[in-house]
């Protein structure tokens, strides 16, 4: 109800001269009283009280985040290159686009006890062996739980300097005193500012510490990785307008019960997006996987029914991921379930599998999975996806060494790939000899690094179910 006040018993605190407004913690709108659903993107209970402060508190809180210069043409701006400083772990350097970059900001967020601040321990030291100066300030633990931790890890006489402070001027004050050219804030839900009276953690303290921790990196040229919480849902906590300031954002993916990390990059303003980092949680913390195709391939003897091996594209890199699929007789309402890829997709995959190839399955359960917990979001997965299906159902296995790729449209076209060339080399450096792919991305002529490789390049997803038959 619009004029109700919120739920739990609530009651405004009594501020002579603070006007309060809430803040949607979803899209970071703004009301003047509360709401049960924001007025800006509609979601429900995400209104949260906020201060605003006086204006001898905060009229030139937002100045510019950047340096002022002089207006000029584009054409006249002299556009260099970015340096980069490399942390000295190639997974994380590959997501960051290199390295670190000066006067950048990094959020990095990920489920608890995943490895995040594990990770920025050991880039700290590696960099630091590499005189390069950096700071640790953490909010969450304590300077003795860290230096326990970096002796866990092996990071024997360490040199990072480490700062256990959660308010804001202190660390705006260390940084410009010490000048650091890095320094991680872990986390940016413990830091407050003592000019703001909402808690730390809120929507008004998180945007405002970010913006003045923005600012300071700018203007000092000191990159600066921001440690952010997530949701329940595995969102970034906090207001949208976070990953909006920062130049990178990067998430922690992977269940804390397997050993495998993967980091991608959301946003990058210095590299590409939807890049990933590998890497394996050992005794002595996160290692960089050089092959992580060998994570997300099974080891069968032979060859089993239900399988495929797909050639997915994960920002520059390319990864050969197994795709498994099993169909098995279903009751009334047959159920249609997929880990780590688009549920709806499987619907639509399973009519045109019906509709061109003959193939039906309206009365069997299908499960599909990809193996070692990637998550596949590109359509380049159809054709492999169709075709495990395919083989669970007629419990025939595959060809020894089969890989595909290839989107699948609604009329039983099959669609090219991106960069199909850079998958068809990475399957055959590993070994595999059969390949079904769309004939856009068949090569015209033979090509050395594509030796071993039968290529067979189809128009229809009835030509891949007819090309399967005469190969099995």
């Amino acid at each position: 109800m619009a004029g109700a006040g919120p739920p739990g018993g609530y009651s405004r605190p009594s501020m002579a001269k603070e006007k309060t407004s809430f803040t949607c913690s979803e899209c970071g709108g703004a009301s003047p009283r509360w709401l049960g659903k924001c007025p800006h993107c509609e979601a429900w209970n995400t209104l949260i009280e906020t201060v605003a402060e006086t204006a001898s508190g905060g009229r030139h809180r937002f100045a510019s985040l950047a340096k002022t210069s002089a207006v000029a043409k584009l054409a006249d701006i002299e556009a260099s290159e970015i340096d980069r400083t490399p942390t000295g772990i190639s997974e994380l350097d590959r997501v960051l686009g290199g390295g670190i970059v000066e006067g950048g900001v990094v959020l990095i967020g990920g489920d608890p006890g995943i490895g995040k601040s594990t990770l920025l321990l050991q880039a700290l030291d590696g960099l630091q062996r590499a005189d390069v100066s950096t700071l640790y300030v953490t909010g969450e633990e304590s300077g003795a739980q860290v230096a326990l931790r970096s002796r866990r890890l092996g990071l024997e006489n360490s040199q990072v300097r480490v700062l256990a402070e959660i308010q804001l001027e202190k660390i705006l004050s260390t940084i410009s005193s010490t000048r650091p050219a890095v320094a991680v804030i872990d986390s940016i839900q413990t830091v407050y500012s003592s000019e703001l009276t909402s808690a730390p953690g809120s929507v008004a303290q998180v945007r405002e510490c970010a913006a003045h921790l923005t600012r300071a990196a700018k203007a000092g040229d000191t990159c600066i990785v921001l440690v952010g919480h997530v949701t329940k849902e595995g969102a970034l906590a906090g207001p949208r307008v976070l990953e909006h300031m920062v130049d990178t954002v990067l998430y922690f993916e992977g269940d804390t019960h397997s050993s495998f990390r993967l980091v991608r990059a959301i946003k990058n303003r210095y590299g590409a997006v939807n890049e990933i980092g590998v890497f394996a949680m050992t005794e002595k913390g996160l290692k960089g996987v050089t092959n992580p195709s060998a994570i997300f391939l099974s080891q069968h003897s032979e060859p089993v029914p239900g399988s495929c091996v797909l050639v997915t594209l994960e920002g520059t890199r390319p990864m050969l991921v197994e795709i498994q699929a099993l169909v098995d007789s279903g009751g009334p309402s047959p159920r249609r379930l997929s880990v780590g890829l688009d549920r709806d997709r499987l619907a639509m995959l399973l009519a045109v599998l019906h509709r061109h190839a003959g193939v039906a399955c309206m009365d069997q359960d299908v499960f599909v999975n990809a193996v070692g917990g990637v998550r596949i979001s590109e359509p380049a997965a159809d054709l492999a996806v169709m075709l495990a299906i395919t083989s669970s159902l007629r419990g025939k296995p595959l060809p020894k060494g089969f890989i595909a790729f290839g989107e699948v449209g609604l009329a039983g076209e099959v669609r090219p790939a991106p960069r199909g060339q850079e998958r068809l080399r990475e399957a055959a450096k590993l070994g595999f000899s059969v390949a079904i792919v769309p004939r856009a991305n068949a090569p015209r002529k033979p090509a050395r690094d594509l030796e071993g490789l039968v290529i067979h390049p189809v128009e229809r997803i009835e030509e891949a179910m007819e090309l399967v038959r005469s190969l099995g």
